[in-house]
């Protein structure tokens, strides 16, 4: 696990900063690589629906918890549910730029380690729109699910024959786990703190947040975690 968060190359002072200008543009330009990966990935709702039923199938075979028993919890409490809500809407993508920004300044050779293996996740993340679209479990009615983020506020998606900003049926892999963990080991490996596992909590809430609101199966989690996994091996 060592050799996996310790980027090679020495210390801390090994490589110099990277311009900051190049990283901002390689930033922007993978952020809006995969924006428009996602949207090319879409016309195939059905194909979407039907992989939703395989999955919600295949899950119950492996014997995984029901998405329905974190969502009780969360729906016992408005305040609850409203707060998942939020931390899906607000914390996934400030958390990551916030966590980039920190290593740049401070630990400029893991930087340039967690945006590889960032940049090499997400890329990862477009080939399986195309291969296996995927509606989220909030919008099969069999399921018994509730879109707490329609119900409760505050919701990042509109209805999705309208909605021109985001791939709804792209569920597999979550970005939103994947990212965290990425978050959680990045720091983890950049920092000396005797409580620095605590950084875990994040991809732990993380995961909480996606099942709870209906938003992602647990296999997707796991998608984004063998992901990453991969991507750290490299």
């Amino acid at each position: 696990m060592q050799a996996l968060t310790n980027p090679a190359g020495g210390g801390p002072g090994a490589v110099p900063r990277p311009p900051v200008v190049r990283e901002l543009l390689l930033v922007a330009g993978l952020f809006v690589v995969y924006k428009l990966g996602r949207r090319l990935a879409l016309g195939r709702t059905d194909a979407a629906f039907r992989n939703a039923d395989r999955m919600w199938d295949l899950e119950r075979v492996l014997h995984l918890p029901g998405e329905d028993a974190v969502q009780s919890l969360l729906l016992r409490d408005d305040t609850v549910v409203h707060l998942a809500n939020v931390y899906y809407a607000t914390v996934h993508f400030p958390a990551t730029v916030l966590f980039l920004v920190w290593l740049y300044l401070r630990r400029p050779l893991h930087y340039v380690w967690a945006r590889r293996v960032l940049a090499l996740v997400t890329a990862a993340a477009l080939v399986l729109p195309f291969t296996l679209p995927l509606a989220p479990p909030r919008m099969l009615a069999s399921t018994g699910l509730v879109d707490t983020g329609r119900l409760y506020g505050p919701s990042v998606y509109g209805p999705p024959n309208t909605d021109h900003l985001s791939n709804q049926f792209a569920a597999m892999p979550s970005l939103h786990f994947g990212w965290a963990l990425m978050v959680a080991i990045g720091l983890i490996a950049a920092t000396r703190s005797r409580w620095r596992a605590l950084w875990l909590l994040h991809p732990l809430i993380t995961l909480t947040v996606i099942v709870g609101t209906a938003n992602h199966y647990w296999l997707d989690a796991v998608a984004a975690a063998v992901m990453l996994g991969a991507a750290l091996t490299l």
